[in-house]
């Protein structure tokens, strides 16, 4: 089985026989049931793919989608003038580039239907407008107007260069604008991005396009469902089994829980991040593919001005227009945040209509908080080394050495960062620090602020062999920790448990930002 990694050529995956979920039943509906949408996935998540099989099915292709839903669909195969705007691959953060682009665009378009620019050069919508319309006369058919990544020549500047940001907004909308004046000129018009620009202007020279981001009907139209892996990958499922030792079944659970999670509708229908899928069945092994492709460095820059802190963003229920309209407001990030794949839907309460978000999986969770984690706290060593000696260090059962370790990274935090004013203010950051310690090592099963019958735990670990409950306490002692441990009960769903289990109760000194006191005490003791 051939997989079209990193392949975003619809023909190319065709020709070449690479292994192709077949979207085109949904792309037909699409196609014949609206006319300008929009459609926000996060990166690699396939939407060029999308606008490069539109492409190919406007220009009558009828020969690529043999086999294919979309062959037993159409019956006219018309061919359309199909205009593709695509914004990858470009830096756009050197001033003028989006303007070339965007000529260059416009410049073979008008060669294509003999046409020039005239004295309106500089006047890249207008100009747009003219070869829509000759499109439209010269051949009889409509127009179909493609633009993969719109947002990128914005979130390249995002946060940078204000001012670049501001003009590439501008030119973006007067380019946009003239889809309004095209109208009877346009059979169909998508748009794919990120995020979604809506309150700042980029789409208000002409009418809002529909939002398909979370429809029901779609929201399967990029990725890949449960459904669709089991009727194409099964084989290689099973080889990667064989490799890891365990069932097709529980490797299943294995891809499940690194790669599955997202959720774009109120259906919650589960849906897999495709680029890390095929990669792991190309290489055979579980690895952070999507997340390690690229940094999410606009999403650090906007978390810098943020007042609240990730552990009082996920695990919570939004209304929609809280997370789904991004509007430039640098204090704000979390519409960016979800439209950018590191938070998804997890719940509906449809009488609230209000939305859970949370990390999609163990690959993005795992990822985003290593950054998060190495941006806000900023140690003095490296954080993938120091984790993985944290995971040696519970599956070998040494509390001792584990003290050791968090002793050192604590220490290696420079002052500034976790000096604080007042009081509230330092047991923020340091239930902040700890959150981000132990959501970093959740290797293994890791309960954070887990609520009991008796209270609400701090933290509990557990590996194959070890349980371990930790209460930390700001400027306390360990004793008093211990104490905490014992009269809330915190060990008592364990008593049946098999694994030894260690009770931890460590201080943090607000003084030395390290741990101040440690002691563990063993269940066989």
């Amino acid at each position: 089985m051939k997989y079209p990694i990193g392949i975003q050529s619809f023909e190319r995956i065709i020709e070449g026989g690479y292994v192709y979920v077949d979207k085109t039943e949904l792309i037909y509906r699409l196609t014949h049931e609206s006319s300008i949408c929009f459609l926000s996935r996060p990166r690699r998540f396939g939407k060029s793919l999308l606008v490069s099989t539109l492409e190919n099915y406007y220009r009558g292709r009828k020969e690529l989608f043999r086999g294919l839903a979309m062959e037993r669909l159409e019956k006219d195969w018309y061919v359309y003038p199909v205009f593709h705007v695509d914004f990858n691959g470009s830096d756009f953060t050197r001033e003028g580039i989006l303007e070339e682009r965007l000529a260059d665009y416009v410049s073979g378009w008008e060669s294509g239907y003999g046409l020039s620019s005239g004295d309106d050069k500089h006047d890249l919508g207008g100009r747009f407008l003219k070869v829509l319309r000759s499109a439209h006369e010269q051949t009889g058919r409509r127009a179909v107007v493609l633009i993969d990544e719109y947002d990128k020549p914005i979130l390249d500047v995002l946060d940078v260069d204000t001012a670049l940001e501001d003009r590439h907004r501008n030119v973006l909308k007067g380019f946009y604008s003239v889809f309004k004046a095209a109208d009877r000129h346009l059979q169909f018009v998508l748009l794919t991005g990120v995020t979604k620009f809506s309150q700042v202007s980029v789409f208000s020279g002409f009418n809002q396009p529909d939002d398909i981001s979370m429809s029901m009907d779609y929201e399967s139209l990029c990725g890949i469902t449960q459904e669709e892996l089991d009727r194409y990958f099964a084989e290689p499922v099973a080889r990667m089994a064989a490799d890891y030792r365990c069932t097709a079944e529980e490797m299943r659970q294995r891809l499940k829980l690194q790669y599955d999670g997202y959720h774009f509708s109120d259906r919650l229908t589960d849906i897999y991040n495709p680029f890390s899928l095929l990669n792991a069945f190309s290489k055979r092994r579980i690895y952070d593919y999507w997340f390690s492709s690229g940094t999410p460095t606009y999403l650090v820059r906007l978390l810098t001005h943020f007042s609240e802190n990730m552990n009082e963003l996920t695990g919570k229920y939004y209304r929609p227009e809280e997370f789904i309209d991004y509007k430039a407001d640098m204090e704000q990030p979390l519409p960016m945040i979800y439209q950018s794949g590191y938070l998804t839907i997890k719940d509906y309460d449809m009488d609230f209509n209000t939305f859970l978000l949370d990390f999609p999986n163990n690959e993005v969770k795992n990822g985003f908080l290593t950054v998060l984690a190495t941006s806000y706290l900023k140690p003095s060593e490296e954080t993938g080394g120091w984790i993985r000696e944290v995971v040696r260090t519970l599956r070998a059962g040494n509390p001792e050495k584990l003290c050791t370790l968090f002793t050192s990274f604590l220490a290696g935090i420079p002052y500034t960062m976790r000096r604080k004013e007042d009081e509230a203010e330092r047991e923020r950051y340091f239930q902040y620090t700890f959150y981000l310690i132990m959501r970093l090592v959740s290797v293994y099963t890791v309960y954070v602020e887990k609520v009991q019958s008796q209270g609400r735990v701090d933290c509990i670990v557990e590996t194959p062999e070890y349980v371990y409950i930790f209460e930390f306490k700001l400027d306390g002692t360990a004793s008093d920790a211990l104490r905490q441990i014992e009269e809330k009960g915190y060990a008592r769903e364990y008593a049946s448990d098999s694994r030894k289990l260690y009770r931890i109760g460590a201080v943090f000194s607000s003084e030395t930002g390290t741990i101040g006191e440690w002691k563990a005490v063993c269940s066989d003791e």
